[in-house]
């Protein structure tokens, strides 16, 4: 059984920094590109970031570039990201996916693999 399982979330003020985490398990995700999505106004979810299967390349959400990084973990399978100087508009559910497409993980579309989410709080 495929699962994706975020953890890190929290409640933190504005201008702190958290570490979210997304272990992926149930088969082998050393080819999938994966993301970071959240909730947005007036759409399903915003992309906050990706990266591809070797982690050579990241994209990042205008909103949140510069502040945040993203990266995996030696073994492919754990997504990590960082964010700084959180703003109260970060607050949300984070939720982690994965896809053989870097493409479709970038879009937001067609992702094959979800998580449950994590919920970042950011008080002003």
């Amino acid at each position: 059984q495929v699962q994706l399982v975020e953890s890190g979330g929290g409640l933190v003020q504005a201008g702190d920094s958290l570490r979210l985490s997304c272990a992926a398990s149930g088969r082998t995700f050393s080819n999938y590109a994966m993301g970071w999505f959240r909730p947005a106004p007036g759409k399903e979810r915003e992309f906050v970031a990706a990266i591809s299967w070797s982690g050579g390349s990241t994209y990042y959400a205008d909103s949140v570039k510069g502040r945040v990084t993203i990266s995996r973990g030696s073994a492919k399978n754990t997504v990590y990201l960082q964010m700084n100087s959180l703003k109260p508009e970060d607050t949300a559910v984070y939720c982690c996916a994965a896809d053989p497409r870097t493409s479709a993980v970038v879009a937001g579309k067609g992702i094959v693999y979800w998580g449950q989410g994590t919920q970042v709080t950011v008080s002003s």
